[in-house]
C-alpha cells in the first residue's frame, strides 16, 4: 500500500478517488485476511490433520488416495485465488469458459494430491517424482500455443492459495505424523501444484484442436478499459468512475466499485465455504467423529473464514485490481514512449513488490513456520523468508521485463526448471521438498491480484498484448532455485562443522 501511494502522489499521476479506494480496499483485505486466517486456525487446518491421521490409520490405500482426490477437487474449486485467476483469464481471453477451467484446475490438483500421498505412504523419492512430473509439463508445453503457456504454469501457483495450502500441509502432516516421519510430508505441495498446470496444457490442447485460438486471435483480447475495471457491465469507466449521465455524489462514486461487487462476492463466499460444510458433515458421520465441542470450534471457523473472504474479495475487485491495473498501464506506456528511465522505474517497482509480494502471503507464514518446528529451529523462518523474497523480486522483475518487450515465457521457464532440477542433484531432499512447497505458497493471493493486474496493465500498455500470464508462474518458480541453493549452502556448513546440526 505504501509503494503505490508514494508512487500515486509523485511520479504516477493518480485520481484521488483511485487512490482512496485503493486505500480502503487495502484495509478490508487486511482486516478480511485477519478474519480468514483465524478461521482456518480454528476449523480447516484440524479438520485436515485429523482427516489424515484417520485416513492412514485405517490403512487401506484406496480409501486414502479416493478421499484425497475428493478433497483435492472441492477445495480447489473453493480456492478463491482460483475464483479471481479464472476471472482474469476470462477477461482478457473472453473465449475462455471459467468453469471448464476451474473444474480443470480442481482435477489436476485431486489427481495430483493422491499421487503426492501415495509418494508419502509409498516412500517413493520426492525428487524422482518432480523430475519425471516437469519433465512431461515441458513436453506437453512445446504443442500448446504460447499464449496458454503462462495461463497454465500461473494456474499452479494460484491454486496454492489461503484455503488449499492449509488442506494439504494439513493432510500432508496428519499422514506423515501417524508414519512417525514429520519431514516426509515436504513435497506434498510442490507435487500437488504440477496437478493444475497439467490439465490446462491438456485443456488448452483441446481448444486449439476446436480452432479457438486461431478464430479469435488478437479480436479475442479485452480492451483495456474494461480489464482494469474488471466487467464492461458494471457501468464503470476505466477509472473505475460511475457514468456521468447518472450524476452520482462523492459518495455513491467511491463505493460504486465495491457495491457493484457485493451481489458476486457474497456468492464466490459462499461456493468457496459451502464444499467445506459438506465435507465437515461427511467425514463427521464417517471418518473423524469429532465430540461436539470440537464440532462447534469447526463451525466458528467456517463462519470467520466465510466473513473474511467477503471482506478480502470485496477489498481486491472494489480497490486492490483496478488501481494496479491503472498504476502497471501508466508505467508500461512511460517505460515504451519515455526511455530508460521509466524503464528502470518500472523494473524497479517489480522488485520491490517481489520482495515484499512473499511477507503479504499468508500461506508463506504457514509453511516456515513448520519448517522451523520440523528442523528444530536449525532452518531459522527469517533466513527462508530472505531467500523466499529474493526469488520472488527476481520473478516480478523479470515478468514486467517480458511485458515490456513481449517475448516469450518459454525463454525464461525452460533455463528456469533446467536448473531447478539440477539443483535436485546437489540440494538434500528436504530441503528440496521445502523448494517446491515453497514455490506453491510464495504466489498466493496478493499475486494472483495486485502483482497480475499491475502486469497485465503494463503489458497491454507497452506490447499492446495485453497477455502477461506468467508471473505467478515465475514466483513460483523462483523459490525453486533460491531454497535448494540455501539448502546446498547449509549441507555444506554442516559438513564443515562435522554434521552437527548448525542454526
Amino acid at each position: 500500500m505504501a509503494i503505490v501511494l508514494i508512487l500515486g502522489f509523485t511520479a504516477v499521476p493518480m485520481e484521488g478517488m483511485m487512490l482512496g479506494r485503493f486505500v480502503f480496499g487495502g484495509v478490508l483485505l487486511i482486516i478480511g485476511l485477519t478474519i480468514f486466517l483465524l478461521g482456518v486456525d480454528l476449523g480447516i487446518q484440524p479438520m485436515g490433520e485429523r482427516c489424515g491421521a484417520e485416513l492412514t490409520k485405517k490403512r487401506k490405500l484406496w480409501l486414502l488416495v479416493g478421499v484425497a482426490f475428493v478433497i483435492g477437487f472441492m477445495v480447489t474449486v473453493a480456492e478463491p485465488d482460483i475464483q479471481v485467476f479464472g476471472d482474469q483469464v476470462k477477461r482478457v481471453f473472453p473465449y475462455v469458459n471459467k468453469l471448464s477451467l476451474v473444474v480443470n484446475i480442481g482435477l489436476g490438483v485431486g489427481l495430483f494430491l493422491m499421487l503426492g500421498l501415495l509418494r508419502t505412504v509409498l516412500k517413493l523419492s520426492l525428487k524422482i517424482t518432480l523430475l519425471i512430473s516437469y519433465a512431461v509439463l515441458f513436453c506437453l508445453a512445446f504443442f500448446v500455443p504460447d499464449e496458454f503457456v503462462g495461463i497454465a504454469f500461473d494456474s499452479g501457483g494460484a491454486t496454492t492459495g489461503p484455503m488449499t495450502v492449509p488442506f494439504i500441509l494439513a493432510l500432508g502432516l496428519g499422514v506423515s505424523t501417524v508414519r512417525s516421519d514429520d519431514k516426509s510430508s515436504f513435497g506434498l505441495t510442490g507435487v500437488t501444484s504440477v496437478g493444475p498446470v497439467m490439465a490446462v496444457l491438456i485443456y488448452s490442447l483441446f481448444l486449439a484442436g476446436s480452432g479457438v485460438f486461431a478464430s479469435n486471435g488478437a479480436a479475442g483480447v479485452m480492451p483495456l478499459a474494461d480489464l482494469a475495471q474488471g466487467t464492461a457491465s458494471a457501468g464503470l469507466n476505466s477509472a473505475g468512475e460511475l457514468a456521468a449521465a447518472e450524476a452520482p455524489s462523492p459518495f455513491q462514486a467511491f463505493f460504486a466499485p465495491f457495491s457493484k461487487a457485493m451481489p458476486g462476492i457474497v456468492t464466490e463466499s459462499l461456493v468457496s465455504i459451502l464444499p467445506l460444510v459438506v465435507m465437515l458433515v461427511v467425514f463427521q458421520l464417517t471418518l473423524i467423529k469429532m465430540s461436539a465441542r470440537q464440532i462447534i470450534r469447526v463451525i466458528i471457523g467456517l463462519v470467520y473464514s466465510f466473513l473474511g473472504l467477503l471482506l478480502f474479495l470485496c477489498g481486491v475487485n472494489g480497490g486492490f485490481m483496478p488501481a494496479g491495473t491503472q498504476l502497471g498501464s501508466f508505467l508500461g506506456q512511460k517505460a515504451v514512449e519515455g526511455g530508460g528511465g521509466w524503464f528502470f522505474l518500472l523494473i524497479f517497482t517489480g522488485l520491490v513488490l517481489g520482495a515484499i509480494v512473499v511477507c503479504a502471503e499468508p500461506a508463506v507464514w504457514v509453511l516456515t513456520e513448520q519448517v522451523e518446528q520440523v528442523s528444530a529451529g536449525t532452518i531459522k523462518r527469517k533466513v527462508l523468508l530472505i531467500f523466499l523474497a529474493a526469488g520472488a523480486a527476481v520473478a516480478i522483475g523479470l515478468s514486467l521485463w517480458r511485458a515490456v518487450d513481449g517475448f516469450s515465457i518459454k525463454y525464461i521457464l525452460v533455463p528456469g526448471y533446467a536448473l531447478a532440477m539440477l539443483l535436485m542433484i546437489f540440494s538434500p531432499s528436504m530441503f528440496t521438498g521445502i523448494a517446491f512447497d515453497s514455490g506453491g505458497v510464495a504466489s498466493g493471493p496478493i499475486t494472483s491480484t495486485f502483482v497480475l493486474s499491475f502486469t497485465l496493465g503494463a503489458s497491454r500498455n507497452a506490447s499492446g498484448s495485453g497477455d502477461a500470464f506468467g508471473v505467478i508462474a515465475l514466483v513460483a518458480m523462483m523459490p525453486l532455485i533460491a531454497i535448494q541453493l540455501l539448502g546446498i549452502i547449509y549441507d555444506k556448513k554442516q559438513r564443515k562443522n562435522g554434521g552437527v546440526k548448525d542454526a
